[in-house]
């Protein structure tokens, strides 16, 4: 098991924690990550593009002209496509994009990307925020303290107090060990784990 400092909200050493091979010492592999971090951003798209096609526009059913003898195309009624306000032929219809990748493959995408961040000294244990109150500037001078600006922060349980000092930081996330997933841990430069969030990503990922 690899063995990491814990620290306390001003970067002081409080204690040592450690993390399971089977979790963050997992060799990464950057197809494994690339199909989960697809299907992640796929399963986000609105796929709401749209058009009117011609059932879909109002307007009479009545024949504008007749058949023969006008010299003219033959034309059905004012709902054609062929004409100024008419359907659509081959329009967008909404969709979904989202697609599904095995259980197995998206738990061994999340090792890999806890490793890889592990693997290049970009993760921070910590035993706890010391926020008395809802206060952004009392969170940014701890992540001052601790010399991060653009990180993803996990922790075990909700809590209001810092979700709520964090939200208008840029560059910052807070996310619980249940929301955890490999986009976010790939998109911040830095991985903020609480000490007592290792359990509960260490149960997800081994059950």
């Amino acid at each position: 098991m690899a063995v990491v400092d814990v620290v306390n909200s001003k970067a002081e050493k409080v204690s040592q924690a450690e993390l399971p091979d089977t979790i963050f010492n997992v060799a990464p592999r950057a197809d494994v990550l690339h199909q989960v971090v697809r299907m992640q951003l796929a399963g986000r798209r609105a796929g709401s593009a749209a058009v009117k096609h011609r059932s879909d526009v109002i307007g009479s059913t009545r024949k504008l002209f007749r058949q023969k003898g006008t010299g003219r195309a033959r034309r059905g009624n004012i709902k054609s496509p062929l004409l100024k306000g008419g359907g659509s032929v081959f329009g967008p219809d909404p969709r979904s994009y989202a697609f599904k990748v095995p259980k197995k493959v998206r738990k061994l995408a999340l090792k890999m990307a806890l490793s890889s961040k592990l693997a290049e000294n970009s993760l921070l244990v910590i035993d706890r925020f010391d926020l008395e109150k809802i206060k952004t500037q009392d969170f940014v001078r701890i992540l001052d303290a601790l010399d991060l600006d653009n990180a993803l922060i996990v922790t075990d349980t909700k809590d209001d107090t810092l979700e709520l000092s964090s939200r208008n930081v840029p560059h910052v996330k807070v996310l619980r060990s249940e929301g955890l997933n490999v986009y976010d841990v790939l998109k911040y430069r830095h991985l903020v784990l609480l000490e007592t969030a290792i359990k509960g990503i260490e149960g997800r990922l081994t059950a």
